[in-house]
């Protein structure tokens, strides 16, 4: 993996870490996290439209797609953007079961088209982590919250 991409990508996880830190944080505190928790979902939802935004350009990129494998990408390049929308317009509980879904879906839409594609070796794994991590931060705030109301 190049080392910019790893920068990049983990990096990304940094806001994902301290914000749910913070959401935890306020709450053991007895202090309002609404807004950390917000922030947290702000992020994500950035986050999300972005992963989506790389199947745009694999489908104009990536020799060797089918017609309806490019089509395919095309159209779910923006569903994720869509789905980060309507979570930011949810309650937060809501939002973060949407968030998570879009991602746990993105990351089967990229093992589909690795399978299909020649991407690079490190790409399904990284992403792999990423989901992860954004998923247990988004999941563990949120339900420490819904335990301690």
């Amino acid at each position: 993996m190049p080392r910019t991409v790893a920068w990049l990508g983990y990096g990304g996880l940094l806001p994902f870490i301290g914000l749910a830190f913070a959401t935890v944080g306020a709450d053991f505190l007895g202090e309002d996290s609404t807004v950390w928790l917000a922030a947290l979902v702000s992020y994500a939802a950035a986050i999300l439209s972005f992963v989506g935004a790389l199947h745009w350009g694999f489908a104009m990129t990536l020799h060797g797609l089918s017609d309806s494998q490019r089509t395919a990408a095309f159209v779910w390049s923006v569903i994720p953007a869509l789905v980060a929308w309507v979570a930011l317009l949810a309650a937060p509980t809501v939002a973060v079961v949407l968030l998570v879904l879009g991602f746990v879906t993105h990351y089967w839409r990229d093992y589909r088209l690795v399978a299909s594609a020649d991407l690079p070796a490190w790409y399904l794994p990284m992403r792999l982590r990423l989901t992860c991590v954004a998923c247990v931060c988004l999941v563990v705030p949120a339900v420490l919250k819904a335990l301690l109301q």
